[in-house]
C-alpha cells in the first residue's frame, strides 16, 4: 500500500506481525518508563530543586493532564500519517524532551518542557495500538493489542525500580538521560520493524460525535478515569511514603517498585493468555477487584516486609485493568473506524486520572500527610468496579 491508498484492514504477513509487535512492545515500555520516571525519582528532584513533595507531585498532574487532552486531540491531527514515521518520529520528540528535561536548572524551567515532552506518550501508545488493530487479522486482534501493553509492565519491572534507583543513587538528571536513550533506540526499531502503508481508517468529526454521544462507550471510558484517579493518588507519592512513612532505604525503595512491577507483568501475562476465554468485560473486573483489595489493605503494611504483602494483589490488576479496557473498547467498536478514536480516548481517560489522582494526593498530603490517600483511591476505585460491572450488563451496540 502506498501512502495515497486508502485504509484497508488487511492483516500484516505473520512474521512481520511478530516483530512489529515486539518493537511496538519496547515502544511502550520506554514510553511506560518516561511516563514513571517522575514518580520513581520524586524524592530526589523535591530536594534538587528545593521544593515540596506536593509539588515536585505536580509535575505528574501536569504530564497527565496534557497526555489527557492531547491523545484524541492529536489522535485527527495524525490520522493520515503513516504508522511507521508517525511512531519513530513520536519517540525521537520523546528523547530529545528527556534529554531537555534532564538540562533544566530549576521547576519552573522543567514543568513546561516535560509537558511539551509527554506529548509523545499521549501520541504513541494509542496510535501503536490502533496500528496494532490494524494489522491482526481479527481473531488475534485482542491478544495483539493486549501483548503490546506489556511494554508498560515491563516498564514497571525493570523502568520503575531502575529510574527509582538511579535518583536515590545518581540523582533524577542520570534517570531522564537514560530515558532519552531507550527512545532512541526505541524509535530505530519501530522504523525497521513496521511495514510501509500502515494506517488506519482516518477519523472524521462524524465519528468523533459517534463515539462522544454514544453512552455505553463513554461509560467504558469512565471506568478508565476512575481506575487510574484511584490508583495515582498513592501511586504517584509512593516514592516519598516509602521513604518518610516506612523508612525505606533507596534499595529498599528500588526492590518495592521492582516487586510492584515484577506482579503486574504477570498480571498482564495473565491477561493475555485467558483473556478471550474470560472475556473483556469480566477481565477487566476482576484486575479493579485486585485494586481494591491491596487499597483496603494498606494500613497493614507497617514495613516493608508486609507492604511486600499488600501490594501484590494491587499489582496484579494494575496494568492488566487498561490492558482489559483497551480489548474491550476494540471489541465494543461499532465500527473498525471508531476504533482509534477509542483508543485514543482511552489513553486520555488514563492521563486523566493521573492528573486528578496526582493532584487529589498532594492536596491531602499538604492537608492531612499520607494517612488519607489509600481511603480516597479505595472509594476512587469502587465506583469503577461498580460502574464495569453495570456496562456489562448492558447491550453492545449493534455493528454499524
Amino acid at each position: 500500500m502506498n501512502e495515497g491508498s486508502p485504509a484497508t484492514t488487511a492483516p500484516a504477513p505473520a512474521g512481520g506481525l511478530r516483530r512489529a509487535r515486539w518493537a511496538l512492545l519496547f515502544g511502550n515500555f520506554v514510553i511506560g518508563c518516561g511516563v514513571f520516571v517522575v514518580a520513581g525519582t520524586l524524592n530526589d528532584i523535591s530536594r534538587s530543586l528545593n521544593v515540596s513533595v506536593p509539588l515536585a507531585g505536580q509535575l505528574i498532574a501536569i504530564g497527565g493532564a496534557v497526555m489527557c487532552f492531547g491523545a484524541p486531540l492529536l489522535a485527527g491531527w495524525v490520522a493520515g500519517f503513516d504508522r511507521r514515521r508517525l511512531l519513530a518520529w513520536t519517540l525521537l520528540w520523546y528523547a530529545a524532551g528527556h534529554a531537555l528535561c534532564a538540562l533544566m536548572p530549576s521547576y519552573a524551567a522543567l514543568w513546561p518542557v516535560r509537558a511539551a515532552t509527554v506529548l509523545g506518550a499521549a501520541v504513541f501508545t494509542p496510535q501503536a495500538a490502533a496500528a496494532m488493530g490494524f494489522m491482526a487479522p481479527p481473531a488475534e486482534r485482542a491478544r495483539a493489542i493486549t501483548f503490546i501493553f506489556l511494554g508498560w509492565s515491563v516498564a514497571s519491572v525493570l523502568g520503575m525500580p531502575t529510574t527509582a534507583w538511579l535518583g536515590e543513587v545518581h540523582g533524577w538528571r542520570v534517570a531522564f538521560g537514560a530515558v532519552a536513550a531507550l527512545a532512541v533506540l526505541a524509535a530505530w526499531g519501530v522504523f525497521t520493524s513496521l511495514p510501509d502503508g500502515v494506517k488506519p481508517a482516518p477519523l472524521s468529526l462524524k465519528a468523533w460525535k459517534e463515539v462522544f454521544t454514544h453512552p455505553l462507550l463513554m461509560l467504558i471510558i469512565a471506568v478508565t478515569a476512575l481506575q487510574s484517579a484511584g490508583q495515582f493518588t498513592v501511586f504517584s507519592y509512593m516514592a516519598p511514603y516509602y521513604s518518610q512513612v516506612l523508612q525505606a532505604s533507596p534499595a529498599q525503595i528500588t526492590l518495592l517498585f521492582a516487586w510492584f512491577g515484577v506482579f503486574g507483568l504477570i498480571g498482564n501475562l495473565l491477561l493475555t493468555r485467558h483473556i478471550e476465554r474470560l472475556g473483556a468485560g469480566r477481565a477487566v473486573a476482576l484486575a479493579t477487584v485486585s485494586i481494591a483489595l491491596s487499597l483496603l489493605l494498606w494500613p497493614l503494611a507497617t514495613g516493608v516486609a508486609t507492604m511486600l504483602l499488600v501490594i501484590i494483589p494491587w499489582a496484579l490488576g494494575c496494568f492488566s485493568a487498561n490492558s482489559g479496557q483497551q480489548a474491550r473498547l476494540n471489541a465494543t467498536a461499532p465500527a473498525p473506524a471508531l476504533a482509534s478514536a477509542l483508543m485514543a480516548l482511552n489513553s486520555s481517560a488514563m492521563y486523566l486520572g493521573q492528573a486528578l489522582g496526582a493532584t487529589a494526593g498532594g492536596w491531602l498530603i499538604a492537608h492531612g500527610g499520607y494517612g488519607p490517600l489509600h481511603w480516597v483511591g479505595l472509594a476512587s476505585v469502587l465506583v469503577a468496579l461498580g460502574l464495569s460491572v453495570w456496562v456489562g450488563r448492558r447491550r453492545a451496540p449493534a455493528p454499524a
